[in-house]
């Protein structure tokens, strides 16, 4: 079975084909996970400039497309991209973005027939002015895949997706992360902490730092000697949490704000701390729960779908009610208490069963035979 794997989101900073490949490791980690000697997988990518590149054992395709204005907006009219899938002979075509509805029409009439597979990417449900192009757009695909199957409801009852769509319930990819010593991460990151708890989230309203904050407050009361080291990128609420951690001694001596860390280094940030914490609103996914838990780090998340499929409904961690600071801080209070040998063990155990990219490449390749051979 020849599959593709088609991307078209723009790289705003315009890099090379090789220097997307090392600073989207996403790019050829599901390809990687799919690849089998009965699966043939070809990486197809917009980007600055047309290369052929073999990345990891998987074959990828850079395709120059620039995009044309349209009054004050950009738009990419993949016409090159869809003429190169279609010399590809493909069984069936894997598409990354639901919030893609010209790109993904425009794909649907250079190979009609081919079953096309869109994966969601925390695209959400589109403005109302916006929705009779996405209809349009998603008219004709296939099948979707989400992190859990509920996430598929909003998107059919508004009619994004038609009823007659196939939904596959898989996540959006997985880590290479392994465990490793614990002491020797700390003394690599300088984490400390008893215990060291992690936050890897943006300084967003989705990720709820005021809510982290405030049960870190109320856990300090039991657990004297916790930190929190919080990583991050973007930071539009940087000004309002630093404002909510000088305004409370018991936060400014505990909750330390990391900033941006490169990913190569994240493995030991995970590795040290004892426990990962994200209450967000709201996820695609969770990339970052999922390292987590790759490295053995036992998640205290917000009770969401996406954080509900990710730890088979709590069974490890912990899961509280969204925006609930007392019982976030109650979790973490009582996991501290428990064997923490065994937290790490049940964690890496449980990612090994159900979020591996050996499990995720089955739960795909079972997806793709679905729509292929029915």
């Amino acid at each position: 079975m020849n599959v593709l794997h088609i991307g078209t989101h723009l790289d705003q900073q315009d890099r090379s084909p090789k220097e997307l490949l090392k600073a989207w490791p996403t790019l050829t980690d599901l390809a990687i996970a799919v690849a089998n000697e009965d699966t043939n997988v070809t990486v197809l990518q917009v980007a600055r400039e047309d290369a052929t590149v073999r990345w990891n054992g998987i074959l990828c395709e850079f395709v120059a497309e620039r995009p044309f204005r349209m009054g004050s907006r950009s738009v990419l009219i993949p016409r090159r991209l869809a003429k190169r899938a279609a010399a590809l002979n493909p069984d069936v075509v894997h598409f990354h973005g639901m919030s893609l509805p010209v790109q993904l029409r425009w794909l649907q009439r250079a190979i009609p027939g081919v079953p096309l597979i869109v994966q969601d990417h925390k695209d959400g449900i589109p403005a109302w002015w916006k929705m009779p192009l996405h209809r349009w757009g998603l008219k004709k695909i296939d099948g979707v895949t989400f992190t859990a199957r509920t996430m598929a409801d909003r998107f059919q009852e508004v009619g994004v997706i038609s009823p007659d769509v196939q939904i596959f319930e898989v996540v959006e990819s997985s880590s290479w992360f392994t465990p490793g010593d614990q002491a020797a991460a700390r003394e690599v990151t300088g984490l400390s902490g008893d215990p060291c708890l992690l936050c890897v989230g943006r300084l967003i309203p989705d990720k709820d730092p005021g809510t982290l904050l405030e049960a870190v407050r109320l856990a300090a009361r039991y657990l004297p000697e916790l930190h929190l080291w919080w990583c991050y990128t973007e930071s539009p609420l940087l000004a309002t949490v630093e404002r909510q951690i000088a305004g409370d001694p018991g936060l400014r001596s505990r909750v330390h704000l990391v900033g941006r860390v490169p990913h190569e280094r994240m493995e030991d940030f995970f590795r040290a701390a004892d426990f990962f914490v994200l209450p967000s609103l709201r996820e695609g996914s969770g990339y970052s729960l999922i390292e987590a838990l790759a490295t053995g780090v036992t998640p205290v998340v917000s009770d969401i779908a996406a954080f509900r499929k990710i730890t088979g409904d709590g069974a490890v961690g912990a899961l509280a009610p969204v925006g609930d600071p007392e019982a976030l801080s109650q979790a973490i209070v009582r996991l501290a208490a428990a064997d923490r040998c065994s937290l790490r063990a049940e964690a890496r155990s449980h990612f090994e069963r159900t979020l591996s990219f050996d499990v995720l490449g089955a739960q795909l390749v079972s997806a793709y035979h679905t729509l292929v051979y029915g």
